[in-house]
């Protein structure tokens, strides 16, 4: 089809990638970001209104992609989406080290800002400001879950922490494929499909996504879970965003670009 990209084009387009997201401003790092913290909090309040109603996991599952393949079709930036493309142009040597850091690190305080913000929108809209205490499916499902992904892991000790680690490097192989998947097609419609195949895989299986847990966890506090902001660092968010990056990086990133790239072309880029 006319509108398929290559694999060795989508390598090429992997690293031109990677320079520009290093080289935006951090205001656009930060509205991006929050944007993309938000708008994957919608679509994880979205997923668990269809589970809840259904009583089917998958049908939640599959509606979570929604606000994923919006992030791509904007340009937004998802930190655990940069995890697989950043770190290739410093690897590359197209960009230094202290901007790829600089890079990631906005990214991750935009998403974690707009995650919570939309956590406190929806606080107040679900309880109308703390007025209604009797919580619907939702806001329970969102309990259950900010406290099995924080003490629910830590009451298991080393295992249970290294099992958040591992559903996090599974987790990112698919997040990441979505984002590399994007590529592959020139069309809104293709990079919808192409994009959202794998980001329905991650969720249906129920694996830990750092910008996902924070809205989910923090969520889970304000209405009511037994999870404090240490259990919340410690036990999930620190181990998954750690487990994103090897996800993203190692199983995706560097599997697709050094199988596919020509060597003998090169990307401009800076090393300020």
């Amino acid at each position: 089809m006319m509108d398929y990209i290559t694999p060795h084009e989508v390598a090429e387009n992997m690293m031109a990638a990677a320079v520009s997201k290093s080289q935006l401003r951090i205001k656009d790092l930060l509205i991006r970001g929050a944007l993309s913290g938000a708008l994957l909090a919608i679509s994880v309040a979205l997923a668990l209104m269809a589970t809840t109603q259904t009583s089917l996991s998958l049908i939640g599952a599959f509606v979570f992609p929604v606000g994923f393949v919006i992030i791509v079709i904007l340009g937004l930036e998802l930190v655990t989406g940069s995890f697989s493309l950043v770190p290739l142009a410093w690897l590359e040597g197209k960009i230094s080290g202290f901007r790829m850091i600089k890079n990631l690190s906005w990214v991750f305080i935009g998403n974690l800002i707009g995650s919570l913000l939309f956590a406190v929108l929806f606080w107040a809209a679900s309880t109308e400001t703390g007025q209604i205490k009797e919580l619907g499916l939702i806001e329970q499902a969102i309990i259950k879950i900010s406290e099995k992904k924080t003490i629910g892991y830590a009451g298991h000790g080393i295992p249970g922490l290294f099992s958040a680690f591992v559903k996090a490097i599974l987790c990112n192989w698919m997040v990441c494929m979505g984002v590399i998947m994007s590529m592959t097609s020139k069309s809104t419609l293709g990079k919808i499909l192409a994009a959202g195949i794998p980001i329905f895989i991650f969720f249906a299986l129920g694996y830990e996504h750092a910008v996902v847990n924070m809205f989910v966890i923090p969520a889970g506090m304000m209405f009511g879970a037994k999870v404090s902001i240490s259990d919340w660092w410690l036990y999930n968010q620190f181990i998954v965003t750690a487990g994103n990056i090897i996800g993203g990086l190692l199983f995706t990133g560097m599997t697709v670009y050094y199988t596919h790239v020509d060597k003998t072309k090169t990307v401009t880029g800076d090393k300020l």
